[in-house]
C-alpha cells in the first residue's frame, strides 16, 4: 500500500508489472482490452466528487512513479483491508466496499440515487498465469461478476453490486491462448472460486 500526495487519508494499492500484461478491464481509466504496465486501486473519501477521474489517476500514478499505460480504479473502501485469494495459479485481490449495495435491475427511479451515491465500490483484480484470448478475457469479466453476486447472496448482502464496481483481469501477453473463460472452463472455474473466497473474507459484518 502506498500513501501519497501528503494526505494520510488517501492511499492506493499499486501493482507494477515487470513486463506488460494483457488486460481486460471495466475501469473508467485504462479500461477495455490492451497491454498495461501497472494497476492502481486508489482509495478516495466517501464524499469524493471529482469528475476529472483520468486526471486524478494520472496524479496518483505520477506520485507513485508509475509510467506507461495502466489501469486506475477508485474505491472508498479501505485498501489496507483488501482481500487476497489464490486458486491453482490464479490470484485475486479485492477491496470490498458495501456501503451502498444495489440491485442491477432496480426500478428506473433508483437510478438517480445510485448515480449520486458515494463510491463504496467492490474492485477486483485477477491475475491469470497463462495467456487468454480477448474473448476469453471478456468471459472472465462475466465470471468474476457471477461469483461476486454469489458471494453477495451467500453473505446476506441485499444487492448484486454497487453503482461503481470495477474488474480488471490480467494475463501474459504471449503463449498459446486459452479460448474459454466461463465458470466451468479450466481457469474460469478457478477465478470464480478465488473471487468468491476473496469477497467473502473481505466482507465486513453489516
Amino acid at each position: 500500500m502506498h500513501q501519497f500526495g501528503g494526505v494520510p487519508a488517501l492511499a492506493a494499492l499499486a501493482w507494477r508489472l515487470p513486463t506488460p500484461l494483457l488486460s481486460a478491464s471495466t475501469a473508467t481509466v485504462g479500461g477495455g482490452i490492451g497491454l498495461r504496465q501497472w494497476v492502481a486501486n486508489v482509495q478516495v473519501p466517501h464524499d469524493y466528487a471529482r469528475r476529472d477521474v483520468a486526471d486524478h489517476v494520472a496524479e496518483v500514478a505520477d506520485a507513485l512513479g508509475l509510467s506507461g499505460p495502466g489501469v486506475g480504479m477508485l474505491t472508498a473502501a479501505e485498501v489496507a483491508a483488501g482481500a487476497l485469494a489464490r486458486e491453482a495459479g490464479v490470484q485475486v485481490e479485492a477491496t470490498v466496499g458495501l456501503d451502498r449495495p444495489l440491485w442491477a435491475a432496480a426500478p428506473a427511479e433508483a437510478d438517480v440515487t445510485a448515480a449520486a451515491a458515494a463510491p463504496g465500490t467492490v474492485n477486483v483484480v485477477v491475475f491469470l498465469p497463462v495467456r487468454h484470448s480477448e474473448a476469453a478475457l471478456a468471459n472472465i469479466l462475466c465470471t468474476v461478476t457471477e461469483a461476486k453476486v454469489q458471494a453477495f447472496l451467500d453473505g446476506g448482502v441485499p444487492g448484486t453490486g454497487t453503482a461503481s464496481d470495477a474488474v480488471t483481469v490480467l494475463c501474459p501477453a504471449s503463449g498459446q491462448a486459452e479460448p474459454f473463460g466461463g465458470p466451468r472452463s479450466q481457469y474460469g472455474s478457478r477465478v470464480a472460486r478465488a473471487v468468491y473466497a476473496g469477497l467473502r473474507s473481505g466482507m465486513v459484518p453489516r
